[in-house]
Parts: structure tokens; sequence; C-alpha cells
């Protein structure tokens, strides 16, 4: 009874009377994380969660008001394009919402093989599996193909769902400096002998744009016996001779042991995806906990992502057009002053260097205020407080110069330019 009345009876024989419990322990105690996020709301500075309405593209209505997009992964311009949304719409009617089960059990369509099949294809690999997510590709590739004897070696700025894969499996993981292949090479000759060793490494890197070093990786893991997995999420669509990202930009695919990917980017869907030998997709469609314990793909992503893969190759002009918009606007804002990010290989992102976090904070609220939105990124996602701002196909000349007016005003008053 008197743990039901959450009393604790602590009395002496001649006090029998029960006493209150001392106060439990908050289930969540109070952390700097959430006093800072309370601080950043209090002060009308929270970036995050911004709402928006209608269809996704160049611009949008968001805060109330017409809104330039320049913080979209939507490269190829795909997410309202008719041919997407007439796929979605017949996906939807023909199988209905949802597989409510796991690939590995009830949730395999025949549409889910087509698209591993046109996959394996397009990126000229044995086979390919998909994935809900992006995030959960790379959970399920990392920790399902190594093993505890072995040995992953990872850039410092790969992205979350790399790291996080890294601390899901067995292996021991070796962080090298970004985009330095010295510290790469020093890594791989201190590994141990025993064990398989991976190299895993962004395609594109997401916050500030750059290309990996393609090249120089597959040189060493010749020479050190090293196996390679790329996530080329923000490479996808727009790079390489049909769309297949920066391994193809650098003709090195078939050196690629395996290759990951999302289709919440350029595809304009939503799941991942892996592709390699099929031994290896073999292996992991047995081993990928992410796979096996997830629920499938929606029928309507699938085929948004069936039709991606054609638009990639059909639609030259769109892959086209993302450089230009990023040469554009990415002279642009080094024009007004800003300090960005030189990249040796154009991508689709353009980062503008701010600095302290509030600034960056700051920043990113006027220029939504006046009609452009960009996206707010502070350490550790990167070295600095930046914005992340990034360019779609469909974007008009008219489209990146008025935001470069914004830009420029803004920039003013801010006292980076």
């Amino acid at each position: 009874m008197a743990q039901n009345m959450n009393l604790v009876s602590s009395a002496s024989p001649d006090d029998p009377s029960p006493r209150p419990a001392p106060p439990a322990a908050d289930a969540f105690p109070e952390t700097t994380r959430i006093q800072r996020i309370r601080l950043l709301k209090q002060i009308g500075l929270y970036p995050f969660f911004v709402p928006s309405s209608g269809q996704v593209g160049p611009r949008m209505l968001m805060d109330g008001h017409d809104t330039i997009m320049l913080g979209s992964n939507n490269y190829m311009g795909l997410a309202n394009h008719p041919e997407m949304i007439q796929a979605a719409v017949e996906a939807t009617r023909k199988y209905g919402t949802s597989c409510t089960g796991s690939r590995f059990l009830n949730g395999t369509l025949d549409i889910h093989n087509e698209l591993e099949e046109k996959l394996s294809a397009f990126f000229g690999k044995d086979a390919a599996i998909c994935f809900s997510t992006g995030m959960q590709a790379n959970l399920g590739v990392i920790s399902g193909i190594t093993d505890k004897d072995d040995h992953i070696v990872s850039d410092e700025k790969n992205h979350a769902s790399i790291i996080d894969g890294c601390r899901l499996s067995y292996a021991k993981t070796h962080v090298y400096k970004h985009d330095d292949m010295e510290s790469l090479r020093r890594t791989l000759r201190a590994l141990p002998k025993n064990g398989l060793r991976w190299i895993v490494s962004d395609g594109v890197f997401s916050m500030e744009g750059s290309v990996a070093n393609i090249p120089e990786i597959v040189a060493l893991a010749k020479e050190f016996n090293a196996r390679i997995i790329i996530d080329d999420a923000h490479g996808i669509g727009y790079m390489g001779d049909h769309g297949e990202g920066c391994c193809g930009h650098f003709n090195l695919m078939d050196h690629i042991d395996i290759l990951t990917g999302t289709f919440s980017k350029s595809f304009a869907s939503l799941g991942g995806f892996c592709a390699g030998r099929a031994d290896l997709m073999d292996h992991l469609k047995h081993h990928a906990r992410s796979l096996i314990f997830s629920a499938s793909m929606p029928p309507a992503m699938v085929a948004c992502a069936i039709t991606a893969l054609d638009l990639f190759q059909r639609e030259k002009q769109l892959r086209k057009q993302v450089m230009v918009n990023a040469s554009y606007l990415r002279i642009g804002v080094q024009t007004l002053g800003f300090r960005t990010v030189a990249h040796s290989i154009p991508t689709a992102i353009v980062p503008i260097m701010v600095g302290e976090n509030l600034a960056t904070y700051k920043l990113h609220k006027t220029l939504l205020a006046c009609g452009v939105y960009t996206n707010p990124v502070v350490p550790p996602a990167s070295a600095e407080g930046l914005l992340r701002l990034s360019v779609m196909a469909t974007h008009t000349e008219d489209d990146l110069t008025d935001a470069l007016n914004i830009l420029h005003r803004v920039g003013r008053e801010a006292g980076l330019i």
C-alpha cells in the first residue's frame, strides 16, 4: 500500500505514521542544450521546423509570404514535376498507401524489385537494395557489412548517418582529416594486419558542397587493400554522364565496392539504397538490421524513384541547369564579398561562412523575413556557423537575382560584406 501511495515508511516504533517520499528525480533533467534551445526561442532566433505551404519549388509560401527557396535538396526540381505526381497517384491507386511490413517478410512488392533492378543498371552494379530512408541505408550497410576485427576509416566531415553507422558497427573506427589524403594514407598505414579495411566517405559533402577526392581514395584503397563505401546522396542526379553522381564524374564507379544514396534529394521521393556486387548485396539483405526491421518504402515513393531515374537520363537540360544555376549563385555570392568555400569541382551547394552561432541564426532569420530561405548550420555539423545555400534546376535567373539582391542588402546591414 505504501508503494501505491508513493510513501516511504521510515517511522520509529514511537512514530508509526508514514512520511512522504523524497521528490523523484526529473526523468529528463535540464541540460545546457535544452537551455540553449529555450534561449533561442525567447530571443526569437530559433531557426528550425519552419513550416511552408504549397508544393516544393523555387518559391514557396513561408512565414506567410512569398519566399525564394535556397535551402532545398530538390536539386533536379522534380518534387512538383507532373510525371512524378502522376506516378505517385497511380501507384497509390494500384497498391494502396503502405506495405505494412518489412522487405524481409511481407513488404516486398514487384515495383521494389523493379526499382532495384533499374538502380543496379543505372549505376553499373550487379545488384541494389532499397531502404526506407537514406539514414537507414548507411546505418544498415556500415554496421551490416563490417565485423568485429574490421577497420573503418572515415572522413571527419562525413554525414551523421555514416558516423552513426560506424557507432553501430562492431568494427573499430579510425577518423582521418577532412579531404586530407596524406592523413588517410597515414591512417591506413597504421592499421593492424588483421580484419578487412573499409574507407567510408561522402561523395559530395553536404554542408560545404566539396567533392571527395575519389581518384586518390581509389588509389590508396588499392595500395592498402581496402574496400570503399561512398555515400553520394548530394551528387546523384546532376553529376556524371547520366546523373550517376561524382563516382561517375571521375569514371571510377567500377572501383567503388558499395555506393549508398537517398531518394529524398534529387529523386524527390523518400527512401535510400545501396548498390554493389551481388554477394555483398545478398549479405546485406540478411544482415542489415535497418532493412530487416523496418517497414518498406511506400508504393508511391517507389514509383517516384523509378520515374526520377528515367528523368535523370532523359532530361539532360535539367542536369545542365543545376550547374548553370549553381555557378550563377556562387559567382554572385563571391562578387558580393561573402566568404564562401572554393570548389575545384562545382556542386549544387553554395555555403556562406558567417562565424558565430548567434550571428548565423540572426542572418537566417533576417533573410527569411526578407523573402529568402537558407539553412543555418553550426558546429559540430560545420567548423563554424554558415548558411547553406543550394539551387534547383527549376530556379530561374530572376529567382537567383532577386535572392542575391536580398543577400546584398542583408549582408551589408549585418557587416558581413
